[in-house]
């Protein structure tokens, strides 16, 4: 009998959205191996077939001819769970449409089996900020995961002065975790929650109203525009019931590559700096595409 080349089950499945799913998985092992909120694991899938030298996971890796040698699909998932939850790890996935692992991804259903990483990877966490600052959390889709894992993990522990999360989405359905947030935000007012939407959907009305658009149709009536929106100094400052200083805040940047090159130049236009091996500093990311 063929060894079995998964070693994790699906154990659940909640779609958000056609293209936008919060997925939790279970290791064989009953446990999920240790990590820190901000860290991510791969997930992946056996490929029928591979080419030789590749190595699974869309790059050329070192040539392998061994017969009956597993291949894999594999892409990198921030965990979304806190590290104190142990018999399951959940992500958020988004569909891509011409991606090698997500298509098939969205084919399985709880029971099914997959193949998760045994050690968690990343450097993404908030080890990097002081206690007692301000945290600003800025995502974009599903850029918000290990921010969730963060407050899910940290929230009453004295770990931040504040912890502002600004999630920046197209369609309003694609605040995954919203209601949460907004439940946590009501109970702790350390935690500020700042969503974003960027296009209308298809049914709606949009006006502006005080050089902000709003929605009128269906019930939105929050922020409209890229995060940028909610970084000005003014907007940033009304909704958070603080500046955004240099001094007190530390960022924190996860998403679209070009989200981050672009909220990357403003702020460091206004003081901060992006903590790298060479300078410590106040604004961090972690590149994931």
């Amino acid at each position: 009998m063929e060894s079995d080349p998964t070693n994790a089950t699906l154990i659940a499945r909640e779609d958000l959205t056609d293209n936008l799913s919060v997925v939790r998985v279970r290791p064989d092992a009953g446990r999920v191996p240790p990590f820190v909120p901000g860290q991510f694991f791969r997930l992946g899938l056996p490929r029928p077939e591979a080419p030789a030298g590749g190595d699974g996971e869309g790059h050329a890796g070192r040539p392998d001819s061994r017969p009956g040698r597993v291949r894999y699909t594999r892409r990198a998932y921030s965990v979304a769970s806190s590290p104190r939850v142990t018999d399951h790890a959940e992500f958020l996935v988004v569909r891509v449409e011409e991606g090698a692992l997500t298509p098939r991804l969205w084919e399985l259903n709880p029971g099914d089996r997959l193949w998760m990483d045994s050690e968690a990877k990343g450097e993404f966490t908030v080890d990097h900020a002081p206690r007692g600052a301000d945290l600003v959390m800025v995502a974009t889709g599903t850029g918000v995961a290990p921010f969730m894992s963060m407050l899910r993990t940290f929230r009453g522990e004295g770990r931040w002065r504040r912890f502002v999360l600004i999630h920046g989405v197209r369609f309003a359905a694609d605040l995954a975790y919203r209601a949460e947030v907004e439940a946590v935000a009501r109970k702790d007012p350390t935690v500020k929650y700042i969503p974003l939407v960027t296009r209308a959907d298809p049914a709606e009305k949009v006006t502006p109203s005080g050089g902000v658009a709003v929605r009128t149709v269906s019930g939105w009536t929050g922020l409209r525009g890229r995060v940028q929106v909610a970084l000005e100094p003014s907007t940033y400052e009304r909704l958070v019931g603080a500046p955004l200083d240099p001094q007190g805040c530390h960022v924190f940047l996860c998403g679209n590559p070009q989200m981050i090159d672009d909220v990357q130049v403003e702020l460091e236009q206004r003081g901060f700096i992006t903590d790298s091996r060479q300078q410590r500093g106040n604004l961090h990311f972690e590149r994931y595409w």
